[in-house]
């Protein structure tokens, strides 16, 4: 079962890899400027928060998420087709928000069916989620040496390629029934009266959107300060790897540290990086923080799943994951995505300490939680 899971997560991370270092370069190649790049992240960003919850309760109202993974990596893979015969703005804008809900409505559902799995003792998610970050790891690190000197074009076809693969790897996610729930909006609701549920949500989310000039824009701004493709992925790699460290581990100190206090860790390594990526791209120092990714990154991430693996019911599972991914990398992000192309536009690198005053006000949210937290248990 682990090792079903493992290959699900390592096929998606491979078209993730691909696509968040060098799919702006693509859109760069059709005459798109940075800020419609931001504009068309923004908005697929949003789509994915409106529908992905949408087909999260419908995945717990039938009981079955495995199928509609499988249904999810086929209109993913159709929908990436329609880019070959797009070219104008408004066809790459409406095919990118269409591509991007259903490529990204995979994630967590398919988190809901592993952390069940992790409920039952069967498997732990740090080790199986690794997968995925050691292919993004490779994905990142070939496909620069693939795309150097290449076509832009060479982009799309290795997205199709890997998606193709994806839609394979979706026949393998473990079927799972769970209790299902005739009313469409209960799930919903439950989760929307949870309110210390809500604040680490948001919390999350804005340290998870702290990343949008980071995925967005520093591949080109690495470009126009001087590193080539290959240097660029392997810093993407670098980020990945310490992830994969963090994921290997996590599953031991997660219960002991709790999730509260990795996300304050995800935080203040997001003010660190940040502010370094924005005072400059001397490479030892970039190499120096893009380590930093385990934590703004890999310890926000597994922090939120497992606060929400504990805390609500396994009927409404995918809803509350989808609800989460809506925000971390969903609405928050959306808005930071679509702030991120302007900013950059008007300042370069200097985006960057935007992200860090994201991190921030994240910081902020859950001190006080934690304190209210050490409080109730105390």
């Amino acid at each position: 079962m682990a090792l079903r899971i493992s290959l699900f997560y390592g096929a998606i991370f491979l078209v993730i890899g691909v696509l968040l270092p060098f799919w702006p370069v693509w859109l760069k190649s059709r005459g798109i400027t940075a800020t419609e790049i931001g504009l068309i992240l923004a908005v697929a960003t949003w789509g994915r928060a409106i529908i992905n919850p949408l087909l999260a309760q419908s995945a717990d109202r039938h009981g079955r998420p495995d199928l509609m993974i499988i249904l999810l990596g086929w209109g993913a893979l159709l929908t990436h087709l329609l880019f070959f015969f797009s070219d104008s703005f408004w066809s790459l804008f409406g095919i990118s928000v269409i591509s991007s809900v259903l490529l990204f409505a995979l994630m967590p559902i398919a988190d809901a069916v592993t952390m069940l799995k992790v409920r039952e003792g069967l498997i732990d998610y740090g080790k199986v989620r690794l997968w995925g970050s050691l292919t993004f790891i490779i994905a990142a690190m070939l496909g620069g040496y693939i795309l150097q000197g290449k076509p832009a074009d060479y982009i799309l076809w290795l997205v199709i390629a890997l998606l193709t693969l994806t839609v394979g790897s979706c026949y393998l996610v473990p079927r799972v029934k769970t209790p299902g729930t005739k009313n469409l909006l209960e799930p919903l609701l439950k989760i929307l009266q949870n309110r210390p549920l809500l604040v680490l949500m948001f919390s999350a989310s804005l340290i998870q959107a702290s990343h949008a000039v980071y995925y967005g824009f520093s591949t080109l701004h690495w470009r126009a300060n001087g590193l080539d493709e290959i240097t660029i992925g392997f810093l993407w790699a670098e980020g990945v790897i310490a992830e994969i460290i963090l994921f290997a581990i996590a599953g031991k100190y997660i219960d002991r540290i709790g999730p509260v206090k990795f996300l304050i860790i995800g935080g203040i390594g997001g003010i660190i990086r940040w502010l370094t990526l924005g005072m400059t791209t001397d490479l030892s120092a970039l190499i120096a923080v893009q380590g930093f990714h385990a934590l703004t990154f890999g310890a926000t991430h597994i922090a939120a799943l497992y606060y929400i693996a504990k805390n609500v019911p396994a009927s409404f599972a995918a809803t509350a994951q989808s609800l989460y991914s809506s925000f971390a990398v969903g609405t928050t992000m959306a808005f930071a995505m679509l702030a991120s192309g302007w900013l950059y536009q008007l300042y370069t690198g200097k985006a960057f300490f935007a992200m860090a005053g994201m991190s921030i006000t994240g910081i902020l949210l859950l001190v006080p939680f934690y304190f209210i937290q050490r409080k109730i248990s105390g």
